[in-house]
């Protein structure tokens, strides 16, 4: 019969194409701020265990107290300080942490969430060992406004937290393609660490080298570990549908 119905065209849905990429921080530029870092805080070391830094430090702690050698500022100061400086305590920084680690594994980058996790435990070994090494005892001329233990040089809450915000920072800011976006999450976990650093000295625990040197060695040893240990994170930059031909 001649009237027969033309044959129905069914498009079948496009298909969904995920794209790998690399993306990753410079490692030239990693190893060169870690080189520069490490030179910073062998020169505050070395300053440190020749005497050179007793006026620095002194002056560095009595900046902004008052008469009875409290800080200055409003009633409310001291507990945003408190709560600034808990951030790079031993709770939170590894809470983060192992949420950092947790999350790369889930993004099936295990290898990198070992190594954070190695990164951190070392760096946390290396600080430890110059604590000992110096042995230098924490200021007593000013009032602790908080229980600190242990000896002062280099801080361990500014070592640390460099270290592990940093580090998580690398970690992922290397999964984006936009410089923009890994400049601006590195430089939040830089500036965070730093808030933590000037935390302990306005608390009264360290003196200003012990945080200058725990933030250059915590720093200096997280991008030393993202030059030489980590490899460009691979992730997908964009799903591309691609329609299939008939």
């Amino acid at each position: 019969m001649p009237g027969a119905f033309p044959a129905l065209m069914v498009n079948s849905p496009p298909s969904i194409t995920l794209r790998p990429v690399e993306r990753h921080v410079d490692r030239r530029k990693a190893l060169t701020l870690a080189i520069l870092l490490w030179l910073g805080f062998a020169v505050t070391t070395w300053c440190v265990a020749h005497g050179r830094t007793t006026a620095f430090d002194r002056a560095g702690l009595m900046l902004w107290r008052q008469a009875d050698l409290y800080p200055s500022g409003p009633a409310g100061l001291l507990e945003a300080v408190r709560d600034i400086t808990a951030l790079g305590g031993v709770l939170l920084r590894n809470l983060f942490a192992l949420m950092a680690i947790v999350a790369l594994f889930f993004l099936r980058l295990r290898r990198e969430g070992i190594l954070l996790g190695m990164t951190i435990v070392l760096g946390w070994g290396v600080n430890t060992g110059l604590k000992l090494l110096v042995g230098r005892a924490r200021p007593q001329i000013v009032p602790h406004l908080m229980d600190a233990g242990g000896n002062s040089f280099p801080s361990g809450h500014s070592f640390n937290s460099a270290l592990v915000y940093v580090t998580i920072a690398l970690a992922f800011a290397a999964m984006s393609p936009r410089s923009s976006v890994r400049m601006t999450i590195i430089g939040f976990a830089l500036l965070l660490s730093m808030l933590i650093a000037w935390s302990r000295v306005w608390l009264g625990v360290h003196w200003p080298t012990d945080v200058i040197a725990g933030w250059l060695g915590g720093a200096g040893w997280a991008f030393l570990a993202s030059a030489l240990l980590y490899r460009p994170a691979v992730v997908a930059e964009r799903m591309m549908p691609e329609e299939e031909n008939d």
